[in-house]
Formats: structure tokens, C-alpha cells, sequence
């Protein structure tokens, strides 16, 4: 069973989702009324995971809760690589293809990215275009741009000792 909350944050509504391994969605915008689901473990993953939010929006470095990625064994791939993208930093999804040994795989990054199932988290955000265009997000390229410009005006904060 799954649990989900709705957490309002600066760039909208957020809709969170776990289950009793870890959070597996983060999404924009309402997808539905809270449910606290039926064990405190899903509970617990939804309470890490808003503190995660709170402590990202208010520029400090969060703590992710635990993760269940659900995808191809490629998409699996590129969200860690995504993960291992530096606070206030941002990557070309050629650069991302390349460092996981898929030079000329740009498409194929981008295409996860777009079935990134937990947005800010997993900071899908942070890949680009070439020259540094901002290309398209779920949540809008003004939330991408407003998350970028968050993440730069905190990056040395965000960024792990």
C-alpha cells in the first residue's frame, strides 16, 4: 500500500508518494488528497521526505529519504548519475550520456529524465542543453529556472562537506 502528501512548496503544490520501502514519486502539482497509508513506515518515508523539502527550499542540504526508483535498468543509471550532480551545478544530457559510457546518447538521457519519477530529489533539474539552454521539465521551464537559481544562490551551502 501507498501513502501520499501534499506539500506546498515554492514552486507549487508537490505531490509525494511512498510506500514501506521508500518514496517512489515526487510529482507537480495535486494529485489528489493526503493519505497517510496504513503503516508508519510509509508515513515515516513521507515525514523524510518533507523534512528533505523543507531543508532544500530553505537552502539547507537535505538528508533524501530512502528511494525506490522504479524503471529500466538505463533509467536506473542515469537518475544515479543525476544524484551525483553537485548541489548549484548542471550537467548537458551529452555530458551525462558521456560519463556513463553512452557517447552520442543525449536523447536517450533526456528521455529518462522525462520518466524521472521523483522530481527535485532525483534533480533531473540540473541537466541542460547544450550551451547551457534550458530545455523542457514537468514542472515548467520557469520552475527549472527557479530551481536553478535557488540551488546557485545556495550552492555552497547545499554542497556535502
Amino acid at each position: 500500500m501507498s501513502a501520499r502528501l501534499r506539500y506546498r512548496s515554492p514552486v507549487g503544490v508537490l505531490t509525494v508518494e511512498a510506500s514501506d520501502e521508500g518514496v517512489f514519486g515526487l510529482s507537480f502539482g495535486d494529485r489528489g488528497p493526503s493519505h497517510p497509508g496504513p503503516s508508519a513506515r510509509a508515513r515515516g518515508h513521507l515525514d523524510a521526505a518533507a523534512r528533505a523539502l523543507d531543508d532544500y527550499f530553505a537552502g539547507r542540504p537535505p538528508s533524501l529519504p530512502p528511494l525506490v526508483l522504479q524503471g529500466s535498468p538505463f533509467q536506473k543509471r542515469v537518475w544515479e548519475a543525476l544524484l551525483a550532480i553537485p548541489w548549484g551545478d548542471t550537467r548537458t544530457y551529452g555530458e551525462v550520456a558521456e560519463a556513463l559510457g553512452a557517447a552520442g546518447g543525449a536523447r536517450a538521457v533526456g528521455g529518462a529524465n522525462h520518466e524521472n519519477p521523483v522530481a527535485i530529489l532525483v534533480p533531473c533539474h540540473r541537466v541542460v542543453q547544450a550551451r547551457g539552454r534550458l530545455g523542457g521539465y514537468g514542472g515548467g521551464v520557469e520552475v527549472k529556472r527557479w530551481l536553478l537559481a535557488h540551488e546557485a544562490a545556495h550552492g555552497p551551502a547545499l554542497r556535502p562537506a
